[in-house]
């Protein structure tokens, strides 16, 4: 699942205008993960956070056949 640090989310609410799944909601000004089961892995929440607030801790690794 991604890591999010409250403390850095400036509220803009754009990690949940890319969330494709539905696992991301804005509360208060702050984001939260919802629906984490939904999570596909996209990373866009990531791409799009300014702040860094939200980090994916994965890496794609494509195997050769």
């Amino acid at each position: 699942m991604p890591i999010f640090d409250q403390s850095r989310c400036d509220g803009c609410g754009l990690c949940v205008t890319v969330c494709k799944c539905g696992a991301l909601a804005l509360s208060d000004n702050i984001i939260a993960i919802v629906e984490v089961e939904n999570c596909g892995w996209c990373t866009d929440c990531e791409l799009v956070c300014a702040t860094g607030a939200l980090q994916c801790p994965f890496e794609i690794v494509a195997l050769e056949s």
